[in-house]
């Protein structure tokens, strides 16, 4: 009989992204918003408004992925409820809006979307257990990857718990202009994209752990899981590369935003990685041994 794909590492990645929500919500209750980001709204409502809208991007982008997963472990009739999941998740870009980042009801539609992909997670995982996959072989660099990725977003990881990171190795508290004319931390305080990047990033490096045996589901859960490394990665170098090179009037050549898809050349460099990255997911898995 064909094992089917653990949940271990999607359970873990839901906890990842959990545990960033709680952050978001205890510090968008507490920190002023003028501290933070396109946000208005104080207190708790501030925090749980936050979190809604971090629900819809880049959550939802992750659920897509993680609801491919859950399918790959469960029977075709999950499709029912993996169909309307993954295309309530991909709507984010017409209900997401980055100079506006208060929650508001149509931001309803998205959030529906992770909560039947973590339904789905639920599902696999008493189907197929929550185990790991397996020692991969590319683990090593997998988690020197991770271990870079983190140290780089040490600063992001302290605003988003409220405070700007101490000391001068990086850019953080000292004031810059914004290209509107706004005055603000180079770090600012709350949450931000590079964040998402990072996190983006280091739960593709998670996922892409997953043993997928039927081939043509194998290649689908792969494409998905290449996008979120390369849209991440990129976002996370983007990020890092305003606020800690830019900043510094090191250089005034910025990377363009990747944060929405545009007929552009950073999307050419983001759909060429996501291809690459499918393709090294792949030929590490042809070291496995799966009944097709």
């Amino acid at each position: 009989m064909r094992p089917e794909p653990g949940q271990g590492e999607a359970l873990l990645t839901w906890a990842i992204w959990a545990a960033l929500v709680a952050v978001v919500v205890a510090t968008y209750s507490r920190v002023d918003p003028a501290e933070t980001y396109h946000v208005s709204r104080e207190g708790v409502a501030g925090g749980l408004s936050r979190a809604v809208t971090l629900l819809n991007f880049p959550i939802a982008l992750v659920a897509i992925a993680l609801a491919l997963i859950a399918v790959a472990a469960l029977s075709k009739t999950a499709w029912w409820a993996a169909g309307p999941a993954i295309g309530l998740c991909a709507t984010i870009p017409w209900f997401v809006d980055q100079d506006d980042l208060d929650a508001r009801w149509v931001n309803a539609i998205p959030a529906l979307g992770v909560v039947i992909a973590l339904g789905l997670t639920a599902a696999a995982g008493r189907s197929a257990g929550l185990a790991l996959a397996p020692r991969r072989a590319w683990d090593r660099w997998r988690l020197v990857l991770a271990v870079v990725v983190v140290l780089v977003s040490l600063p992001w990881i302290t605003a988003e718990l409220g405070f700007h990171f101490p000391g001068n190795v990086f850019m953080s508290e000292e004031l810059g202009r914004e290209k509107d004319g706004t005055v603000i931390a180079a770090v600012h305080l709350g949450h931000h994209h590079g964040t998402d990047g990072a996190v983006l990033f280091l739960s593709g490096l998670l996922l892409s752990r997953v043993c997928v045996p039927r081939r043509r589901m194998r290649i689908v859960v792969f494409a998905a899981i290449g996008s979120l490394l390369a849209y991440g990665g990129v976002n996370f170098v983007q990020d890092a590369w305003n606020e800690q090179i830019v900043k510094r009037g090191w250089t005034d050549a910025g990377i363009p935003s990747a944060l929405l898809p545009s007929l552009t050349p950073i999307w050419l460099v983001v759909s060429g990685l996501a291809v690459l990255f499918t393709i090294v997911m792949i030929r590490e898995t042809k070291r496995t041994s799966y009944s097709a």
